[in-house]
């Protein structure tokens, strides 16, 4: 009998055991589960989150040559150029524009040196050269915003329609940037792009401004930014600023018909003492020489390229009109 008990005892022990061992093991095993998938998804097992330092600012090189690199981030002016060639649309960096322009600078002002010994020609010779990195990108520059301003009525037009048809500015931003031609459709997809990030309207229509600074782009920002505040049609507001653009285009069309003979006469003065010297010197070499054969000739030809120069830019500020 106590046999019996006994053997009762241990199978209910054994049994009793081995349930306890299967849902420990089973735990066990789900519980490896899970901290296998914590492990992949936190990587914790190949890294040490803790040595990891993560730099979410926003790095851009501006000059390929690392010392020029830290030298152009320490001063106030590689942001300018940087903005500069980014609104003429160029790939070249701050620091590669500095260098060309040395160059430009240097290696035509050595060589003048060398010819004339003056070093005041030689200087001369070197900024007018010198500058020509400069002026090729103000003239990209020119060329995108007189692009972009051609394109913006059209641009505005399409965004009345979608308006119109119910949809938000934020949507009607991003019809813009599929469908309109560049360079409309990449600042106004960068607007777009800011916006879905978080930034507020009025932060990202300041930095569109910024990056475009044209007088028709800040009537449509600031017309936009007072129908978010006081409320109103805000297709009526862009048809109506549309139409304020259109209209300042003809009147500046206008302008230029006016004043196409004084540009030419800017033009003709600028010019016709530098041609007159050159076919001069072809008749009669001996005769011309003297300008820069002696120091009073010498005298002469600064005044009169100051002079010359001073005159058209009198000439430009009379016909420059602002619209």
């Amino acid at each position: 009998m106590n046999l019996i008990v006994v053997v009762v005892f241990i199978g209910a022990f054994a049994v009793f055991a081995l349930l306890m061992l299967a849902t420990g093991t089973g735990a066990t095993q789900q519980t490896k589960k899970v901290l296998a998938r914590l492990d992949s998804a936190l990587a914790t097992s190949w890294t040490n989150s803790s040595d990891i330092v993560v730099d979410l600012r926003k790095q851009e090189l501006l000059s390929a040559i690392p010392w020029i690199n830290r030298w152009l981030m320490k001063i106030e002016l590689a942001p300018r150029l940087r903005l500069l060639l980014y609104q003429a649309n160029l790939k070249w960096t701050a620091g590669g524009l500095l260098l060309m322009t040395c160059a430009a600078f240097a290696i035509p002002a050595y060589v003048a040196y060398l010819k004339t010994n003056s070093t005041l020609l030689s200087l001369l010779v070197g900024v007018a050269i010198g500058a020509t990195p400069f002026l090729f990108v103000l003239f990209k520059r020119g060329q995108r915003f007189k692009k972009f301003e051609t394109e913006l009525p059209d641009a505005l037009e399409l965004m009345v329609s979608a308006l119109r048809v119910g949809h938000s500015l934020n949507a009607a931003l991003s019809l813009v940037s599929r469908e309109c031609p560049d360079p409309i459709s990449t600042e106004f997809r960068i607007c777009f792009d800011e916006q879905n990030y978080g930034l507020e309207l009025r932060t990202a229509m300041d930095n569109l401004v910024t990056r475009v600074p044209l007088q028709d782009m800040k009537i449509v920002c600031t017309a936009i930014l007072i129908q978010k505040e006081s409320g109103g049609n805000l297709a009526e507001v862009l048809e109506k600023t549309s139409h304020v653009i259109r209209e300042r285009f003809r009147l500046k069309r206008q302008i230029m018909t006016h004043t196409a003979q004084g540009r030419l006469t800017g033009i003709i003065l600028t010019l016709l003492p530098v041609v007159l010297g050159i076919l001069l010197y072809f008749l009669n070499p001996k005769s011309m020489s003297l300008l820069w054969t002696r120091d009073i000739g010498i005298k002469l030809l600064y005044t009169s390229a100051a002079m010359t120069f001073v005159g058209g830019l009198i000439i430009r500020k009379i016909v420059d009109i602002d619209v």
